[in-house]
């Protein structure tokens, strides 16, 4: 499978903290989020899935709400310009921290924004074989080390030059850092001993079924 993310988070503090709790997932809040965020849509709902399956195919989105805290996995956040969201679902969350997080291990890109108070502070996006897509804002602490050159794509072992590989480290190990700092948890490599297990996140799975009858749209 790989590790793949494409994913919205919302929250009003920490949300590593909030989730290292393992919260209880509140159903009905979050069937009312998955309805204001695609409100042409008629959403079906189908068996709960969980955090680390934030990766959902073109027809499902993965909804969750917890206090202080919100989760929206769907196919409008695999975006190579993660500025570029559209300002709706800003609006919808309207918590005071957004995040997106999306990458795709296949072709190691990774993309990565936040917004506070709903102005845009940080968005990256890049891949080798586009390099550096978009980068607005000053790096955030958890990207720090990369930029330093302190995790290179190619190691001594590999006996690679270091122009080898367009950029100086690998995207999906960025973007497993920013899952940990973000969320506390890593979906591939070796976990913290403080890390969740994001199975044990519920999320809630609706099927897309495309837009609502013109008699059922209000």
């Amino acid at each position: 499978m790989g590790a793949k993310t494409w994913m919205l988070i919302a929250s009003t503090g920490d949300a590593r903290a909030q989730l290292a709790k393992l919260p209880a997932l509140d159903r009905s809040a979050s069937t009312n989020l998955a309805q204001r965020l695609f409100p042409a849509e008629a959403l079906i709902p189908l068996d709960d899935g969980d955090l680390s399956e934030a990766n959902p195919a073109d027809d499902e989105i993965l909804v969750g709400c917890f206090a202080g805290l919100r989760i929206v996995a769907a196919r409008e956040f695999a975006l190579d310009h993660p500025s570029r969201l559209p300002r709706r679902f800003l609006d919808v969350l309207d918590l005071p921290t957004v995040e997106l997080h999306a990458m795709y291990s296949v072709v190691d890109w990774f993309a990565y924004a936040r917004w506070q108070g709903g102005i845009l502070i940080r968005s990256l996006s890049l891949a080798p074989d586009s390099g550096v897509i978009e980068d607005q804002g000053p790096h955030l602490p958890f990207e720090a080390p990369y930029w330093a050159g302190e995790h290179p794509a190619l190691g001594p072992e590999e006996n690679g030059d270091a122009d080898s590989y367009p950029l100086p480290f690998h995207p999906l190990d960025l973007g497993e850092a920013a899952l940990a700092a973000s969320l506390g948890y890593v979906l591939e490599g070796h976990p913290a001993p403080d890390h969740i297990d994001p199975s044990c996140i519920t999320l809630l799975r609706f099927k897309r079924s495309g837009a609502k009858p013109w008699w059922k749209v209000w």
